[in-house]
């Protein structure tokens, strides 16, 4: 894969990420009422809508920002950790493919897009 490919592949994901993240956060800070079933059916309190929704919109601003590399990494590592926490917990909760599809989809982008991130946006090692 060239460079440029490669560039154009990492900003379609990251966007793609970025937008599936950005308008999960917002259903979950207005507390749509079908995210508060949702959630409640999960297991979860209430009030975790609001920390996922604020974590989310501070991981997309991190991953998109220029410089700031090591915080980067801990975004991608928030989405990691959240998305597979979400899909096992509607796993174990025995929800069907639609309802675990959304966070495996976006655990997939975070995989993806931290995979293909330029040398800029990497730690050194």
């Amino acid at each position: 894969m060239s460079e440029k490919t490669k560039k154009i592949a990492y900003w379609f994901f990251t966007l793609w990420l970025s937008l599936g993240m950005v308008s999960t956060a917002i259903v979950q800070l207005i507390k749509l009422p079908e995210e508060v079933e949702k959630i409640n059916q999960l297991g979860y309190p209430t009030y975790f809508l609001t920390l996922l929704g604020v974590w989310k919109l501070l991981g997309v601003a991190a991953v998109l920002v220029p410089k700031f590399v090591l915080l980067k990494e801990w975004a991608y590592a928030g989405f990691f950790f959240a998305m597979s926490g979400a899909a096992i917990s509607h796993i174990a909760s025995g929800h069907g493919f639609g309802e675990i599809f959304p966070s495996v989809l976006l655990l997939v982008l975070t995989t993806i897009s931290w995979y293909l991130r330029p040398e800029n946006r990497r730690t050194k090692s």
